[in-house]
């Protein structure tokens, strides 16, 4: 059984569905909270392999930024637009399965750990919101290796500062990219499928999958 459960956070946690009404309400109808996002990790991903990696929430907002300024019925200045996008993804909540499945595996005795290639201020604060910040261990962010995941120095930190070997620890997230990345650390990886979506076979494929965190305790109890 994993001594360390690391979970991603920004989609993995945090619910985005709240984002939507509000693009919707500016006239932003071809951009989507799953397309800024998207748009997101790929710049930070190629800052990140190139000349560096930035911030998540600077890369967040230029690409925002850049998808507000090309739809044709925004209400509005696009710096105001942004403004107010970028505050609700601020306060976002967590899916509704995250509570119950965060206390069933503190229950369990497992140690949890949350890994973010957003700041280590935003995820705390999600997790203060949904009243779980106490199940948590660590709070950790990419920001302190200066590179985004999955780069592979993100999860032998992660490890290394919570004195974790790979084979005791496993990484729970929604992206495959990320438990892929995890998977090449030597992380155990559990993928956790809500929306029903095929996996990506050119990944390595996760040690377990299931479709709410309200199943995790038992996955890795067998895992």
């Amino acid at each position: 059984m994993p001594a360390t459960v690391f979970f991603d956070v920004n989609e993995t946690l945090s619910d985005t569905a709240p984002v939507l009404p509000v693009l919707h309400e500016l006239g932003a109808h071809g951009t989507t909270p799953s397309s800024w996002l998207a748009a997101t990790l790929r710049d930070g991903f190629a800052l990140s392999t190139t000349t560096g990696a930035r911030p998540f929430p600077e890369v967040a907002r230029q690409t925002l930024t850049e998808l507000l300024a090309a739809e044709p019925d925004l209400d509005g200045p696009v710096d105001a637009a942004v403004g107010r996008v970028m505050s609700v993804f601020g306060d976002l909540p967590v899916h509704e399965d995250v509570v119950g499945g965060v206390r069933r595996l503190v229950a369990a005795d497992h140690r949890l750990v949350a890994l973010s290639n957003g700041t280590a201020d935003y995820a705390g604060s999600l997790l203060r919101r949904a009243g779980i910040a106490d199940a948590f261990h660590a709070v950790l962010s990419v920001d302190a290796v200066g590179a985004w995941k999955p780069d592979r120095r993100t999860y032998e930190h992660a490890a290394s500062v919570t004195g974790t070997a790979p084979a005791d620890a496993v990484l729970v997230a929604v992206h495959p990219w990320d438990l892929h990345g995890a998977r090449a650390a030597g992380f155990r990886t559990v993928h956790v499928d809500r929306s029903r979506t095929p996996w990506p076979r050119v990944f390595d494929a996760p040690d377990a999958t299931v479709r709410s965190l309200a199943d995790l305790a038992t996955v890795l109890h067998v895992l």
